[in-house]
């Protein structure tokens, strides 16, 4: 996981002194690479003994480490031209052609953000479980909700008995039906939805494998959930961090997706055949084209 997307996604569970330190690199990582430690200090207005606690929780053995390591991420970043209207504000006068490039090019970072971060072991364990189970409930609210039900319809037409919610009095209903050997996940950018984390855990008390999608590693979601998979976000202008976040959670459940399908490929193969010649009937030929090729349905 990229220095900033970490201190970013764990920001918000730090002590308060050590957000303030999150906060004043975050706010211009360039400069705060170049300032000494005294400087940040003063900067974020905390102590030169807090910026060393702040070193030793991401992992570094003191701040000229974490220096480089700020300076070689922002470096790189500059060397993309592409990314030089990342977290930049868009205008309400703005040209389309301004707004495609600060959006598409979020979106592209947060979904390499997340590649970079994503951890193939557990991703491994969770389309494994996912393959043999009985039962798969999706579950989230708002945007995470629509995330759910694209999974369900990907799931189902592999012969994956699942189902996706978003009513959480239906979803909790659901979870107390789970048992061994199915399959709860909970989806949600911030990781403190509290429905979520109330289905997560319901779900694991009847001994259902449980799986939390969020931004947050350190979230009230991943601690309740057997399994996390992280994904990264970043507000922008008219978007929220958890509307952003929907490309990164897609990215994600794709990868499961595709995992899961290597793992049943006679049965998924079998299912795409079906379920390809069921709606053969409603796709017009293409111009010059015949055949069962002509109609492979938008599945």
């Amino acid at each position: 996981m990229e220095l900033l997307s970490r201190i970013r996604a764990e920001q918000h569970d730090m002590p308060e002194a050590l957000r303030k330190v999150a906060d004043a690199i975050l706010a211009a990582p360039a400069e705060a690479a170049r300032l000494t430690i005294v400087d940040l200090a003063e900067r974020s207005a905390t102590s030169t003994a807090t910026i060393t606690r702040f070193c030793r929780a991401l992992g570094f053995t003191g701040y000229a480490e974490l220096r480089v390591a700020v300076a070689t991420e922002t470096g790189r970043v500059a060397q993309q031209t592409w990314q030089t209207d990342i977290g930049r504000e868009i205008l309400p006068d703005d040209s389309l052609d301004r707004v495609l490039s600060v959006v598409s090019g979020n979106d592209i970072r947060l979904i390499q953000e997340t590649g970079d971060q994503l951890d193939l072991a557990v991703v491994e364990k969770v389309a494994q479980a996912v393959a043999r189970a009985g039962r798969v409930l999706l579950f989230g609210v708002s945007s995470s909700a629509a995330v759910a039900s694209e999974m369900e319809y990907r799931l189902q037409r592999m012969r994956v008995p699942t189902w996706s919610r978003s009513d959480a009095h239906t979803a909790l209903t659901d979870a107390a039906l789970l048992g061994q050997g199915d399959v709860a996940i909970g989806i949600s950018h911030s990781g403190r939805t509290r429905e979520v984390i109330e289905v997560l855990a319901e779900s694991g008390s009847h001994g259902a494998i449980t799986v939390a999608v969020t931004s947050q590693p350190r979230s009230p979601l991943a601690e309740v959930a057997e399994l996390v998979l992280t994904t990264a976000s970043r507000a922008t202008s008219y978007r929220s961090e958890g509307f952003a976040a929907i490309h990164s959670q897609l990215l994600v459940l794709d990868v499961v997706y595709v995992s899961v399908a290597q793992r049943t490929y006679e049965r998924t193969k079998q299912a795409f055949d079906v379920t390809v010649r069921a709606v053969a009937g409603h796709r017009l030929p293409e111009q010059g084209l015949t055949g069962p090729g002509s109609a492979e349905g938008d599945i």
